[in-house]
């Protein structure tokens, strides 16, 4: 099991109840036209997907490590193509495949940066030059309740803003720093800030970023995973 399918089976178990809220900015995808390839990576049980196809995009594709999770989505009738990852990140398509990827409430689910570093790249792989990434996640929390939930899990865990849930599954929230050095092979091209509902119905503040993978390519210098990490000041 890799470190990215690792909480597959609390995903497996939690398919028939667990509800997502994201909510999806449509003019970030309108300009692409309604019939851009898109994958939603991390797909779910098809939410974001059948809100695509409500809004007429016609070639969708949706992947999710949960076999559950696609279970739902093929019994809700989604007209995406729908694939169970067997060895993540890799997913089975061609290089430059798709001129749009949106990634929702996926990277709070896996809390290792170097896992993190692969997804992006493999997401980086399947977009066409020119091809948008959206991504919608958690950033750091500044309650109570999720302060003390990251003080807990602070000597167990490599950076902080990650926690482990009574449920057993270990969830990352990320300082707002984080995301340019994640995406730094791609341009930022728009960001905007949402308040989201989490799983057990506790108002969170996320945020949204809309990246370009550059029609041509440079050679970047390399940047250390580490770099672009903050904690907070917790005097």
């Amino acid at each position: 099991m890799s470190d990215l399918d690792s909480q597959t089976p609390y995903w497996d178990a939690a398919a028939a109840t667990k509800t997502f809220t994201h909510p999806l900015h449509l003019p970030w995808l309108t300009s692409i036209g309604k019939h851009a390839a898109i994958l939603d990576y991390g797909c779910g049980y098809g939410r974001t997907l059948r809100e695509l196809t409500h809004h007429g995009f016609d070639h969708l594709s949706g992947v999710d490590t949960s076999s559950a999770m696609i279970e739902r989505a093929r019994r809700a009738g989604l007209g995406a193509r729908l694939t169970v990852l067997e060895t993540p990140p890799a997913s089975p398509f061609p290089d430059a495949a798709f001129d749009a990827a949106v990634l929702f409430a996926v990277l709070t689910c896996v809390p290792d940066e170097g896992a993190q570093h692969r997804l992006i790249a493999e997401l980086h792989r399947v977009l066409k030059p020119g091809g948008v990434l959206y991504v919608s996640d958690f950033l750091l929390q500044d309650d109570e309740r999720n302060r003390d939930r990251y003080d807990r899990s602070a000597s167990r865990q490599d950076q902080y803003g990650v926690f482990e849930t009574e449920e057993g599954a270990v969830f990352r929230h990320h300082p707002r720093s984080w995301f340019p050095s994640l995406l730094r092979e791609f341009e930022t091209v728009d960001t905007r800030d949402i308040t989201v509902s989490t799983m057990s119905g506790h108002a969170s503040q996320g945020i949204q970023i809309l990246a370009r993978k550059p029609v041509s390519e440079s050679v970047s210098e390399p940047i250390s995973e580490s770099d672009g990490q903050e904690r907070p000041d917790r005097t």
